[in-house]
């Protein structure tokens, strides 16, 4: 599998360099388990400055409700309660990781120096025989240049459905965090094995490739303080309507 690497200072111009670069350079294979095909190839993603405007991109499948509803589940575990219920998921990552989240930022307090802050998701005891293992691997926090950088690794990332939203939401947990340690934000690395695309949304890429050799950058983002943080926060009754919904059908079960 092939080896791509992009580099950008914003959220946005990082994710677009991976997007072209995957449509340039991946390779099409088979995807057996889903009777389809995918453009494939292993995927970092380096973000220099990643709280640095604009933030948002129009490219992704989904928009603010979707953002904000991912931004929650991650951050907060507005859908941790799913866990074990029916066919509902197995896990989420915000059970995995949030009740570790204050020994990463004890052990960086007790050395900042330190490259022990690794946070392991991946559960072998149940991602072996679960229909759907968890794509994110691990998070590692580390403190250089006294800024926080996280360096992100997934086993697999679906570009257009699910790896901005990612990033998104993982970069507000790298803010949370460096808030709590009192420290700047640095770097945000996005690893991805197999970062790919299935053919049912490539047309949807072949457009956007377009976009992004076509348009100018800013009429492809928004900025996200002020305008789409609106947005998101004004998609909280219909997130919070959702989840009760999704509690309701629990409950009757």
């Amino acid at each position: 599998m092939k080896e791509l690497f992009v580099s950008g200072k914003t959220l946005p111009e990082a994710y677009h360099k991976a997007l072209l670069a995957l449509y340039e350079n991946g390779d099409m294979v088979k995807c057996s388990d889903y009777n389809d095909f995918c453009v494939e190839a292993s995927m970092t993603i380096e973000i220099t400055e990643p709280l640095m405007e604009p933030m948002i991109s129009k490219l992704f499948i989904g928009g603010h409700v979707e953002l904000e509803q991912y931004r929650r589940e991650v951050l907060e575990g507005i859908l941790d309660f799913v866990i074990g219920h029916g066919n509902c998921w197995e896990y989420t990552y915000h059970d995995r990781f949030a009740k570790y989240i204050p020994k990463i930022i004890e052990d960086l307090k007790r050395n900042r120096d330190s490259r022990r802050a690794v946070i392991s998701i991946r559960d072998n005891d149940i991602d072996f025989s679960n229909a759907d293992p968890a794509c994110l691997q691990s998070l590692h926090f580390l403190i250089r240049d006294n800024k926080l950088d996280l360096k992100v690794l997934f086993r697999s990332n679906d570009s257009s459905r699910a790896s901005f939203m990612n990033m998104f939401a993982f970069i507000m947990l790298q803010k949370s965090v460096a808030e709590q340690l009192s420290i700047p934000v640095g770097s945000y690395v996005h690893r991805a094995n197999s970062y790919h695309i299935y053919g049912t949304h490539y047309e949807t890429l072949k457009k956007w490739i377009e976009d992004i050799k076509a348009k100018p950058f800013d009429e492809l983002v928004y900025d996200y303080e002020g305008f789409y943080k609106t947005l998101m926060e004004e998609a909280t009754p219909e997130i919070e309507e959702k989840i009760a919904m999704q509690k309701k059908i629990i409950s009757e079960e």
